[in-house]
């Protein structure tokens, strides 16, 4: 017997859920090795790889042996990546950066928020759409756009707007990547400022530590701790995202389901931070759970590419543009301004 027909055949003795959802797991683990090589290869954001390589395989998703395994990959394995990106926040963060750049961060995050859902209205959007772009730009990109798409009641529009807001999230990081170092040094910030100010307006996490190691050491140390402390917020804002939900919008369920008080994927968020805080669990431990943690987003995001047709997208136009564009320069502006006024108070 060759060993493909002997892996195949212990394939086929495993539980009857394992086996439904095995092909559709394996196909997006390998768009996800595959986005992860490009990524390193070629410096293209392994997130917008996995999205675009995704699209592409659109096809498998519509029915056959992969459906159920994408769909597992698209919601739990997603749960899955949140809840350990957990592990990368701690007490420590908040307590190294001082009081006044915590409130600035914080009150950045929770008012581009809200500037994202009452724009959408003003375009004539649903409020679904305003807490998941103002949400995604607040926090961590499509991390948070994954995250908060999990507690949002669903529609017919969910698996589009969640798409369109990755990729736009993705593409506006990766420029951001590029220019704002360069609006940092026009201003004449120092490292510690350009480090703040990358940090807590670039919208993804690698996004942030490229521009911030490419100002300086410090100014790159500085910016991925900014940034970790925006991601800090992604339980916190999930959670009263949930509560709200439950209390004021029942109709908005689809399925007629109330949402559980506090999801188990924040829940568990909150616990792997708590744990961390402790500073007994050594690092290689957080290293590595901060690794399965970006792998199994990468996963998911793989599988959300192949739910989503490519027409859907290109249906959302130039308001959705504009709207994630205002949160954007909004969060870059507030921020900067706050620099500003800091350094004047001291």
């Amino acid at each position: 017997m060759s060993e493909a027909t002997s892996f195949s055949t212990r394939l086929q003795v495993l539980p009857p859920f394992l086996n439904n959802i095995r092909s559709g797991v394996l196909v997006a683990t390998l768009i996800a090795i595959a986005s992860k090589f490009l990524s390193e290869h070629y410096g293209a954001p392994a997130m917008l790889m996995a999205l675009l390589l995704g699209i592409a395989f659109h096809f498998l998703s519509e029915d056959g042996p992969c459906k159920a395994g994408i769909e597992f990959s698209s919601r739990t394995v997603l749960r899955i990546g949140v809840a350990l990106l957990g592990a990368r926040v701690s007490a420590e963060l908040l307590a190294g950066l001082g009081i006044q750049l915590i409130v600035l961060v914080v009150l950045g995050v929770f008012l581009t928020i809200l500037v994202g859902w009452a724009v959408a209205r003003l375009f004539g959007f649903d409020w679904r759409f305003g807490l998941l772009t103002g949400g995604s730009v607040a926090i961590c990109g499509a991390s948070a756009a994954m995250a908060i798409s999990a507690v949002l009641p669903k529609d017919e529009n969910s698996e589009q707007n969640l798409i369109f807001t990755v990729l736009g999230v993705t593409v506006l990081s990766t420029m951001a990547m590029i220019v704002y170092p360069i609006i940092a040094d026009v201003l004449a910030l120092t490292d510690l400022q350009s480090g703040v100010f990358l940090g807590g307006t670039i919208h993804d996490v690698a996004q942030v530590v490229g521009a911030g190691f490419s100002v300086s050491q410090e100014a790159g140390e500085s910016a991925t701790l900014v940034k970790l402390i925006r991601v800090s917020t992604l339980a916190p804002v999930v959670l009263i995202f949930s509560l709200v939900i439950r209390a004021r919008f029942k109709d908005a369920v689809s399925d007629g389901k109330r949402p559980p008080l506090i999801p188990f994927f924040v829940l568990m968020f909150l616990v792997f931070a708590a744990i961390n805080s402790t500073g007994v669990v050594p690092a290689f431990v957080t290293d590595l759970m901060g690794q399965m943690s970006r792998w199994a987003l990468l996963i998911s995001i793989a599988a959300v590419g192949m739910k989503t047709s490519l027409k859907r997208i290109l249906e959302v136009g130039g308001k959705a543009i504009a709207l994630i564009v205002i949160e954007t320069v909004f969060i870059g502006g507030f921020v900067l301004i706050g620099i500003f006024v800091l350094q004047q108070g001291a």
